[in-house]
């Protein structure tokens, strides 16, 4: 039997909320979005790219993400001493390459798992605590966790537009 990616029931946004609540459901719609994208196809379609010259496969968006679920809420936020799930001193894009030997049915593990994780990392946490990143060139910046979920919100929306246009050109499916 062929794996596909799960189907997934998206929960609706809140509509009114307090801020915490407001965040946090953005976040899991765009992270289900992203699911609702990749539900129904076969390891082969996940691997398919966009098209080229392009290498942006909607595999490779649900590696992307698990990778950045893990580094700002859990090794940035938390401070939680955690490797890379991809080799980025390499390849910077490596959660992007190399997809032929790439498990699909693992890669969604690894996602729900990064996402288990993350709600983990910022249960009870304020939304003003604040983490320092510092950057390759020496550089710091000071966040606070509020704006860790708006950037978070900006990522999944930024790409599942181009989850949109990969699932479209993969079988004509549209749509939120």
């Amino acid at each position: 039997m062929t794996w596909r990616a799960p189907e997934i029931t998206r929960t609706d946004e809140p509509y009114v909320a307090d801020e915490r609540t407001m965040l946090e459901g953005w976040l899991d719609y765009h992270r289900q979005t992203l699911l609702l994208k990749c539900a129904g196809l076969t390891a082969e379609q996940l691997r398919t790219a966009s098209v080229e010259p392009s290498e942006l496969t909607l595999l490779g968006l649900v590696r992307h993400m698990s990778d950045v679920e893990r580094s700002w809420f859990r090794q940035r936020f938390a401070g939680q001493d955690l490797p890379d799930l991809f080799d980025i001193d390499t390849d910077q894009d490596a959660d992007f390459h190399d997809l032929a030997d790439a498990d699909p049915e693992a890669t969604f593990a690894t996602f729900r798992a990064e996402v288990e994780a993350a709600r983990a990392a910022t249960e009870g946490r304020s939304l003003d605590e604040t983490f320092t990143v510092r950057h390759a060139d020496g550089r710091e910046r000071t966040f606070n966790l509020r704006w860790a979920y708006v950037h978070m919100i900006e990522e999944y929306a930024r790409h599942n537009g181009h989850a949109d246009l990969v699932r479209e050109r993969l079988d004509g499916v549209t749509g939120d």
